[in-house]
């Protein structure tokens, strides 16, 4: 026993913290890891160019033999995105319910992995054995079928991981969270939990997704015009209650946008979803029915400029458009940041004539995270005896500590971290113990981290001031100006209508490379850096702007 260390479980979240997006954590035992989740979030508005975010893999490269599997809670893009990417780079075992397994599959196939990566359906309420680690699904409610929390079982004790939840009496599919599992495993003592704390700042309970069917009902029976519903491609218990509604009211269903056309196709074949025989057309016989008989149900509840509602909006889409008369839905709230493209998309929709219906004016939607209460319930039924608040900004995470405490939780017993903290729990005492590498990958079309902050910073300096080049020619002996200086702007002024000041920017070049010719100056680095800051002084005191200045030298 002497010099033995003692048994420790270490908890490293890599994403999902002070963020809402890019879950991934890290629990580590003994010389075994695994991973729940591995998703993605999408660019913030500085973020030029840039495509998605995921996160920052260095620890687990450092230790993928140490990897046993990845394990997921549910199919959400920001739990399961990144999945294609991180499989590159280790290829391990995938374990999920049906659905989210399925959405998986269609990531794997677009990037050519499916035949190479082990993919392993569990049931809920089942459990697995992984090398050392025995993971149990426990059926959750979530805005996505086949949603799981996980209790991982170890022999120090047990880590209850809730992932995205809400309690929901009243489910679409019948299939409630399984409570009684909870209080069984709280009973039997949970080491630690870690909660989803997306709603913490909402008091009372989330409403039922069936409240959001009695809406649709409503609507579909006060009606006679086109209805456009824009929804999140993955609710599928909202895809269903439209599907229901537009079958008892004869209405047939176009469904738009590639992510919406998938997930209805995977979720209808897994028989998450059902969809009598011929409900569903092809966009291209739409023309064949009245108004009164159509539901368009289509992506861009976000605003996001390539989905279908914005398409329609702009008159972009190829296959529809909005018309005046047309009844417009758009289920869902906007994630934080994307107020502003929602607000745009609604203004262009009743600019064409629509009738526009959102969250502000009807119960069209209902979240799919845990209010106060149910929070609450959770905590009292689980007992943990370690708390780490995750899935929510830094405020969320903060106000969930604090129900926490408010609940009798000691408060050295919560710990709230951010990514790359690591937390160790052993039975006795649990610390933060160091950090990890952690943060944003940015992929850029098929460059995965290529492009940082530097990149960054270029491109908004070339976004909000443009471009000048300067291209000179010198002669190889006698160093002098052969051609030139010609410049090219690009995002800074239109040339033609500048020829003064473009006139005024070739004699400043000259009176630079004149300079450096009397100090017998030739190194080209000196040259292009006295040409940039000539430049940048004189085009600042003429526009008040500074736009990039490339020097370009060649020789004859």
């Amino acid at each position: 026993m002497l010099g033995r260390k003692p048994t420790k479980i270490r908890v490293i979240p890599l994403g999902g913290l002070k963020e809402i997006g890019k879950n991934m954590t890290i629990i580590e035992y003994k010389d075994e890891m695994i991973i729940i989740d591995c998703g993605l979030s999408f660019p913030e508005d500085e973020m030029l160019g840039i495509d998605i975010v995921i996160p920052d893999i260095t620890y687990v490269m450092k230790n993928k033999d140490k990897i046993k599997a990845i394990v997921l809670t549910h199919g959400h893009e920001d739990h399961i995105g990144a999945l294609p990417y991180v499989l590159k780079k280790i290829n391990v075992p995938v374990y999920g319910t049906r659905l989210t397994l399925g959405l998986v599959e269609n990531k794997l196939r677009e990037h050519k992995l499916l035949s190479d990566v082990h993919l392993q359906r569990v049931e809920p309420g089942e459990t697995v054995q992984i090398q050392g680690f025995e993971v149990e699904f426990i059926r959750s409610s979530h805005s996505i079928p086949d949603a799981c929390a996980l209790a991982i079982h170890t022999s120090l004790g047990v880590i209850l991981h809730t992932g995205d939840f809400k309690i929901d009496y009243t489910p679409i599919d019948e299939q409630m969270i399984d409570l009684q599992r909870i209080a069984e495993l709280g009973k039997k003592g949970v080491l630690l939990m870690l909660a989803d704390s997306t709603n913490v700042e909402r008091p009372g309970t989330t409403m039922s997704e069936r409240s959001v069917g009695a809406t649709f009902e409503n609507i579909f029976n006060n009606t006679r015009s086109r209805i456009i519903v824009a929804t999140f491609a993955s609710n599928v218990h909202r895809v269903q209650q439209i599907v229901n509604a537009a079958h008892k009211h004869n209405r047939k269903i176009v469904v738009s946008g590639r992510s919406m056309v998938n997930v209805v196709a995977v979720a209808e074949e897994l028989g998450n979803l059902i969809i009598p025989d011929g409900l569903i057309i092809d966009v291209n016989h739409i023309d064949q029915y009245e108004d009164h008989e159509i539901v368009i149900i289509t992506t861009g509840s976000q605003g996001e400029t390539m989905a279908g509602l914005s398409r329609m909006a702009t008159s972009d889409h190829r296959k529809l458009d909005i018309r005046a008369g047309d009844t417009v839905i758009i289920s869902a709230t906007p994630i934080p940041g994307n107020e502003k493209t929602v607000s745009r998309v609604i203004n262009q929709l009743f600019e064409k004539g629509a009738d526009v219906i959102y969250e502000s004016l009807a119960d069209v939607h209902v979240s799919g995270h845990a209010c106060q209460e149910e929070l609450k319930l959770m905590h009292k039924l689980a007992s943990p005896k370690y708390f780490i608040p995750v899935h929510g900004e830094f405020r969320h995470l903060k106000q969930h500590a604090k129900l926490a405490e408010n609940l009798g939780m000691p408060k050295e017993n919560i710990f709230t971290i951010q990514n790359g903290n690591v937390v160790e729990i052993t039975k006795d005492y649990g610390k933060l113990a160091g950090n990890v590498p952690a943060g944003p990958v940015l992929v850029d079309g098929l460059g995965v981290g290529d492009v940082g902050n530097i990149v960054l910073r270029d491109r908004k300096h070339l976004a909000e001031d443009g471009l000048m080049v300067v291209v000179v020619t010198i002669t190889r002996e006698g160093g002098k100006v052969a051609a030139g200086p010609d410049i090219i702007s690009r995002g800074f002024v239109y040339v033609r209508e500048s020829e003064d000041l473009i006139d005024e920017a070739k004699q400043i070049v000259r009176g630079a490379l004149e300079h450096c010719e009397q100090q017998n100056i030739k190194e080209w680095s000196i040259l292009k850096s006295s040409i940039r800051d000539a430049l940048k002084d004189f085009l600042y005191a003429k526009t008040k702007r500074r736009p990039m200045i490339l020097p370009v030298i060649m020789e004859v």
